[in-house]
């Protein structure tokens, strides 16, 4: 049984930061590559970052690049997105995902098998 738990949500002014966090149980974490999602109100769900398993590739969406920072702390199954100069339009429910193997799995999230529940990010501008 996997399950993915994400934490750090708030509420912030535009430029603040955060630091989400998605602790995953059951097997073998650092056998797969993780994702995060984001769902703005009315919107579909988005891509917003990925890691493969070692951690060595880490694709971002456009919206994000220079100001999320997607890692990964094996030793302790817990993902990481570090995100700076948050804008409104940042404000979504945030979730974690895993692969279905170590390897990026692309920007669709048809792809991924496992969800956290998602955690709120507002920024207030």
């Amino acid at each position: 049984q996997v399950q993915l738990t994400e934490s750090g949500g708030g509420l912030v002014q535009t430029g603040d930061s955060l630091r989400l966090s998605c602790a995953a149980s059951g097997s073998s974490f650092s056998n797969y590559a993780m994702g995060w999602f984001r769902q703005g109100p009315g919107k579909e769900r988005e891509f917003v970052a990925a890691i493969t398993s070692s951690g060595n590739i880490t694709p971002y969406a456009d919206s994000v690049k220079g100001r999320f920072t997607i890692s990964r702390d094996n030793a302790k199954n817990t993902l990481y997105l570090q995100m700076n100069s948050l804008k409104a339009e940042d404000t979504a429910v945030y979730y974690c995902a895993r692969s279905p193997n170590r390897y990026y799995a692309g920007t669709s999230p048809r792809v991924y098998n496992y969800w956290g529940q998602g955690t709120q990010v507002t920024v207030s501008s």
